[in-house]
């Protein structure tokens, strides 16, 4: 039996290493993938769509926030991956009763790094992991370079969510990769994820509109419907998985930001 520190500051007891995984968080059943666990990881939930061949093959135990607690009992983990955002407090609280549970909290880009390095260390993985961590900053640090920023970046409301309208305010990790693409969330008075007017939205403080591509699935006729109720601010449709999935998945995000960065300044 080994401790690990998760990301609340918990102290959790696993074997040493996790044969039986069942991964809760999307973007890091993604990272387990990669990280090469096929044998090991044995759960996901519904959402856990990439790879997708464990989307056909593991036993999928619920959604992320209704999670089907008995078939993760079936299951017999020694091992929960989980996070404090995506999935529901009480659930996971009952989970811990019975089963280690280690729980990320990702805010930032080096938040995302060390639950990368620390998902190698509760695996057994510790140097693919430490290969995506270095991977991760060295395209950071390849794209950014390439981006001229301006006197004055360019102002963004990013929206997740329609009826209300909701967006991503600060101490978000979308937040976070606004920054790492350039961009000035124009919300950034607003902490977590607000739910606005979008009247609020005036050309005087917003210069563009990003549509995401999740967790709801903004449509045309939604750009549309937003141009005319904020005075006609441009909107754009973005990639909702490389804004928010902080596992290996970042290894994408520095070129698509890039590809972004062009589309929306050209």
């Amino acid at each position: 039996m080994s401790y690990h520190t998760d990301q609340l500051g918990r102290q959790v007891h696993v074997n040493r290493f996790a044969r039986r995984i069942v991964s809760i968080v999307p973007s890091q059943t993604e990272l387990l993938f990669d990280l090469g666990l096929d044998e090991q990881v044995i759960g996901i939930t519904k959402f856990c769509r990439h790879p997708h061949q464990w989307y056909r093959s593991k036993t999928r135990v619920g959604g992320t926030k209704q999670l089907h607690l008995d078939a993760i009992r079936t299951l017999a983990p020694d091992l929960i991956l989980a996070n404090k955002e995506e999935n529901d407090r009480e659930q996971l609280e009952s989970l811990m009763q019975e089963f280690p549970v280690w729980v990320s909290d990702i805010h930032t880009l080096a938040d995302a790094e060390d639950m990368i390095r620390s998902v190698g260390h509760l695996t057994g993985t510790e140097d693919r992991a430490e290969s995506i961590t270095r991977e991760i900053n060295r395209r950071f640090s390849s794209e950014s370079g390439q981006r001229a920023y301006g006197e004055h970046p360019l102002r963004v409301a990013y929206l997740i969510w329609r009826n209300p309208w909701m967006a991503a305010g600060t101490d978000t990790f979308i937040d976070a990769m606004l920054r790492a693409c350039g961009l000035e969330n124009c919300l950034a008075a607003y902490s977590r994820y607000p739910v606005i007017e979008p009247a609020e939205l005036t050309p005087e403080r917003c210069d563009l509109i990003l549509l995401s591509s999740e967790p709801f699935p903004f449509k045309e006729k939604h750009a549309t419907e937003l141009r005319r109720l904020t005075g006609g601010i441009r909107t754009h449709f973005v990639d909702g998985e490389i804004f928010s999935w902080y596992g290996s998945r970042l290894l994408q995000a520095p070129a698509y930001f890039s590809r972004l960065w062009r589309e929306i300044t050209g």
